[in-house]
């Protein structure tokens, strides 16, 4: 089972996926941040207070697939938060520029086709708001819109998170 979050920033994205996955016994939190600033650090020390004791953590800033293959045998979800702060890594890392064509994209689309346990997938809805006014912004956004689409298509379910409240989309 495949479960994508989406949604705006601070709309309970990452609170419903504790959630979801506070259901299942051996659970797995695979990280995609880093912490390149105070803010930064701050964000992920509160998600770690969170979430607590009760996730192994696997962190995955440029490789997630990699880190969902070496799970250890027996998890039964892994909750995988986010797609646009990988996206970005990705970015930043000169991976990607204008497509979605590298191999840790490849290699993460590939995965789902049989993932090894249920996922859930966090990632934000960037294309809803304001064009953005520089280029690279604007790249962010249409990736970003295309890997989402093209793991929506490959999740059994997809939330739209509005305000807290989670609004089903598929499945």
């Amino acid at each position: 089972m495949i479960t994508l979050i989406t949604g705006g920033g601070r709309s309970g994205k990452s609170r419903y996926a504790l959630e979801l996955a506070g259901k299942y016994g051996n659970r797995a939190f695979v990280a995609s941040a880093v912490a390149i600033d105070a803010e930064m650090r701050e964000r992920i020390a509160k998600h770690r207070r969170e979430r607590g004791d009760a996730f192994f953590t696997a962190e995955a800033p440029l490789d997630p697939a990699a880190a969902l293959r070496a799970l250890p045998h027996g998890t039964e979800v892994a909750l995988l938060d986010c797609l646009t702060v990988w996206l970005g890594n990705l970015m930043h890392e000169g991976k990607l520029s204008d497509n979605l064509s590298c191999p840790e994209i490849e290699a993460f689309l590939e995965l789902l086709s049989s993932p090894p346990c249920d996922l859930i997938i966090v990632t934000n809805e960037v294309g809803m708001g304001i064009i953005p006014d520089n280029a690279m912004a604007r790249i962010f956004r249409d990736l970003a819109g295309a890997l989402n689409q093209r793991v929506a298509a490959k999740a059994d379910r997809v939330i739209l998170m509005v305000s807290g409240v989670p609004v089903p989309v598929k499945g």
